[in-house]
């Protein structure tokens, strides 16, 4: 009797789970081609970020092969249209081929650049930093020391790789601007920092012996 009403109930419980993919068709139907529609896209989606990415290391990997300074307004073009992708890796390296080669004639036009690759490329957090203190390196020559300390703020306010280089990078810009305190506080950092750099690290030790030892 028992096994009667067992075998009553599985059945019923068949007839209803049939009774309520019929009644949801649709629903269901829907729902699989969504699901169909959204699995394809990401596959597209996906081939062709691959295909623009070959493109732009296509077109970067010829551009610095090629350079030719006959042709500056060229590669100018080139390797700003290269920035504009805003790609994670051939951005930054287009920024850096310019700015190596001299390319650039202003400041402006590099700070502007710099803000582009920094501000709109999903750069990896240490490659975001590196490009911060590459922007750093250039503004050196020309910016007050307020602004220096605005640019690598973020980077020396992290535990970051490129930390001990910007700490280095600020105490010898104010040591040559006669900021001898201000300098030494850098140094000082980089001394007292457990992720330091050892070669960063001899360089501020020398650097305060002497400059600050008598």
């Amino acid at each position: 009797m028992d096994e009667d009403l067992a075998i009553i109930e599985k059945n019923a419980r068949k007839e209803e789970i049939k009774k309520f993919f019929i009644k949801h068709k649709k629903k269901f139907y829907f729902l699989a081609s969504l699901i169909l529609l959204t699995i394809l896209s990401t596959f597209y989606y996906l081939d062709n970020v691959k295909k623009q990415k070959v493109t732009i290391a296509n077109k970067y990997i010829e551009s610095a092969i090629n350079y030719n300074l006959k042709k500056k307004a060229y590669y100018l073009k080139e390797f700003n249209e290269i920035i504009s992708t805003n790609d994670t890796t051939y951005a930054p390296l287009a920024l850096f081929f310019l700015i190596d080669n001299k390319v650039l004639e202003s400041n402006e036009e590099i700070n502007r650049l710099f803000n582009q690759v920094l501000n709109h490329s999903n750069l990896d957090k240490e490659i975001k930093n590196l490009v911060i203190y590459k922007k750093a390196l250039i503004n050196a020559d020309f910016q007050p020391g307020n602004i220096m300390i605005d640019i690598l703020k973020p980077v020396i306010n992290s535990a970051s790789f490129w930390k001990p280089h910007s700490l280095l990078l600020l105490g010898d810009y104010f040591l040559f601007k006669g900021e001898k305190q201000k300098a030494k506080d850098f140094y000082s950092q980089i001394l007292t920092s457990q992720k330091t750099n050892e070669n960063i690290y001899n360089q501020a030790q020398q650097r305060i012996l002497k400059n600050y030892v008598e």
